[in-house]
């Protein structure tokens, strides 16, 4: 396995990333129903202790004076990534069977700080939940800063969640230690657009047929039937709309759909109807983009574009005007492939620049 060894970074003396389970506890436990913290993404709010949920992208940000910060999960939560104030981001675990408490930064000077932490890959395995932020004794929360108020969800499978995005090597195979969706193409246009973004994003989904399945479909597995939900395939918990309204929905299926040559056209479009459906009517003012690539190629390609833009015409031909299509550059290999062949980090930065450029003016987000 080849990755990158910049892309984990810390700061020399003020940050650290340790886990601490075997001392006892001090300091002061910010709960995660404290109204202070701020969260992004499909959460399960029911247990005031512990909060679940599945999809990449997860986070709460913390603002609190004092000079050290911890972080509490349940063990083997897995991975996170860690920004305090404007200092380079790091990563974080929940590996070990007792791992439930990591250091997030220690000897930071008396003042206000942020703590911004996001999961960073996908939970389907994991079934992570948080459990809690630690303050020094000195310590005290203090108000988040306000959000941008511009609103995005992506809906998409593992090049939306990041899939091997730290891996160098096509041949490597998945791994959580090298997805990073922190810096998949959906983050990073969130950041250049200072936007608020929920993602719902499983690697292999598709809009009628998940990577490998049947010819007929996977209906009980496919994008459509996990959309209503907080968690992805667990369907104790319909996600309430209402918590989160979407200025502009980016949807980005179709590779699993068209893998393997073992598809049916019609039951894709099919899928895609159904999924613009009930996206339109549970956000029936945002603009919804149908996004293409970028790992398809040849007739696959030309098959998704096609498909898309025939969903898309009709759909304004019945009065939704707010349907829009973008298409990603397909990868050709010169900025180099992730594992199992997806987007690389550069390849990613590309998409991101490409997206961020047609959004900034469809919402006119300058």
């Amino acid at each position: 396995m080849k990755t990158i060894p910049s892309i984990v970074a810390t700061l020399a003396f003020a940050l650290s990333a340790t886990a601490s389970t075997t001392l006892p506890l001090k300091g002061k436990l910010v709960k995660p129903n404290d109204s202070h913290i701020q969260y992004v993404g499909r959460i399960v709010t029911s247990n005031p202790d512990s909060y679940r949920f599945s999809y990449p992208g997860t986070s709460m940000t913390l603002a609190f004076e004092g000079t050290q910060l911890k972080m509490k999960a349940k063990p083997g939560s897995g991975y996170f990534m860690v920004q305090i104030d404007q200092a380079e981001p790091f990563k974080v675990a929940f590996r070990g069977e007792r791992d439930s408490v990591v250091t997030l930064a220690t000897a930071l000077p008396m003042a206000r700080h942020t703590a911004r932490v996001m999961y960073c890959i996908e939970g389907y395995e994991y079934h992570p939940e948080f459990r809690g932020f630690i303050l020094g004794c000195e310590g005290r929360v203090v108000d988040a800063p306000a959000l941008s108020g511009r609103r995005i969800e992506f809906i998409g499978n593992s090049i939306t969640c990041g899939y091997g995005n730290e891996s160098t090597d096509p041949a490597d195979h998945f791994e959580f230690e090298t997805e990073n969706h922190y810096y998949s193409y959906a983050q990073l246009v969130t950041r250049a657009l200072q936007a608020e973004t929920y993602i719902v994003a499983r690697s292999g989904i598709g809009a009628y047929r998940n990577y490998g399945g049947p010819k007929t479909g996977t209906p009980e597995w496919d994008m459509p039937s996990q959309y209503e939900y907080t968690l992805y395939a667990d369907h104790s918990e319909r996600w309430d709309f209402a918590r989160f309204r979407p200025d502009v929905v980016c949807i980005n299926l179709g590779t699993n759909d068209l893998s393997t040559n073992n598809y049916d056209t019609k039951l894709l479009k099919q899928g895609y109807k159904k999924l613009l459906g009930q996206v339109r009517s549970n956000n029936p003012q945002a603009k919804i983009v149908f996004l293409c690539g970028s790992m398809l190629k040849g007739k696959e390609l030309e098959i998704c574009k096609t498909i898309l833009n025939e969903v898309t015409d009709e759909a304004h031909k019945a009065g939704d005007s707010q349907i829009y299509r973008f298409d990603f550059t397909p990868q050709d290999g010169a900025l180099k492939h992730g594992a199992d062949w997806h987007p690389s980090l550069w390849q990613h930065e590309k998409m991101a620049a490409e997206l961020t450029a047609y959004l900034r003016t469809l919402m006119q987000w300058f």
